[in-house]
């Protein structure tokens, strides 16, 4: 028996919880986030643009939300239960839910699919990132360089990282792609690719493991957040290079420590050699007042006396400096 009516039911229930309001600002392709706090004060994050107001909703109202997505996901949201996550049944938005006793009244965020790409000479011309700086990344991805891309919360590393695959899907078009996920965010038009999500059974490390199987010529990681890195590295550096994965980190060299202590969690080694060798580039964007930028780009040349060999693209133009 098909599930689609029970599926178009949720979605309707769903929307009908969230309100106009909430099912409008989905639908608008410029908004990245949007957030309750706890006093009802509804805030939305639009791409290029401060953080707004957007309304207010009742406790009454915003747990009604969070029960119906719990709902939607096939759990409950309750006392004993009082955090919700998981990906919408409308879009695939990720969505994190928070009630009583964890907060003092309901609150959650809801984090957007990305629903536009936006290529890399839209970085340019937004000035995000110099001329200089795209033919860089042009250049790894024709020459099959491993990248990383790291930045903080909100600072649009997916979408980034979504603009890197492009460059892929364009200059390497008979490339096949493998690429794991925990929540669906990549975008990816190449004809010849394999989507892979994570489970509360089947973690990163196993697919990780799985992809081996399946053929990749690069392998691409939505977000490096544990153990599961030193799998990837290895990955990268046995025949499968070429590709792309995020981190969370405030600056580009902050991501190659944090490789480090994300490979701590799988080995009693330290493993920069490993990182040196399997990590080409580290692609670092940021949010400034004048908006998102690329901080520095780094080519890593490997792990000699201690420390990496580096060179460093600063977001100036054709600011090319040797760092170490």
């Amino acid at each position: 028996m098909s599930t689609l009516p029970s599926h178009q039911r949720l979605v309707r229930k769903l929307r009908e919880a969230m309100g106009s309001t909430i099912c409008n600002t989905l639908d608008d392709a410029l908004v990245v986030e949007i957030m309750l706090n706890a006093d009802g004060q509804l805030f939305v994050e639009r791409i290029g643009e401060p953080i707004t107001q957007a309304g207010r909703l009742t406790p009454h109202a915003a747990e009604t939300i969070i029960g119906t997505v719990a709902h939607a996901l096939g759990t409950e949201a309750n006392l004993s239960q009082p955090i919700i996550s998981g990906e919408l049944p409308i879009g695939g938005h990720r969505f994190e839910g928070l009630l009583s006793p964890v907060v003092t009244a309901p609150v959650f965020t809801i984090r957007k699919r990305a629903t536009r790409l936006f290529p890399l000479d839209s970085y340019v011309r937004d000035r995000i990132m110099t001329e200089y700086q795209a033919s860089v990344i042009r250049n790894a991805v024709e020459n099959r360089m491993n990248v990383i891309v790291s930045g903080g919360t909100g600072t649009g590393k997916t979408t980034l990282a979504n603009a890197v695959i492009d460059e892929i899907a364009r200059l390497t078009p008979q490339h096949r792609l493998v690429i794991l996920e925990d929540t669906t965010e990549i975008q990816c038009a190449a004809e010849n690719a394999v989507s892979l999500h994570t489970t509360d059974a089947v973690d990163m490390g196993r697919l990780l493991k799985s992809t081996m199987r399946l053929r990749p010529d690069r392998i691409i990681v939505g977000e490096v957040r544990d153990g599961a890195a030193l799998t990837l590295l290895k990955a990268w550096n046995t025949g499968h290079p070429g590709g792309i994965a995020t981190i969370h980190a405030n600056n580009a060299m902050s991501a190659l420590t944090r490789l480090e202590q994300l490979t701590a969690e799988a080995s009693p080694n330290p493993m920069p050699d490993v990182i040196g060798e399997a990590v080409d580039m580290v692609i670092s964007i940021e949010r400034t007042p004048q908006g998102r930028r690329v901080g520095d780009l780094l080519v890593v040349e490997g792990y000699r006396d201690g420390r990496y060999r580096i060179e460093s693209y600063g977001n100036e133009e054709r600011g090319q400096r040797n760092v170490a």
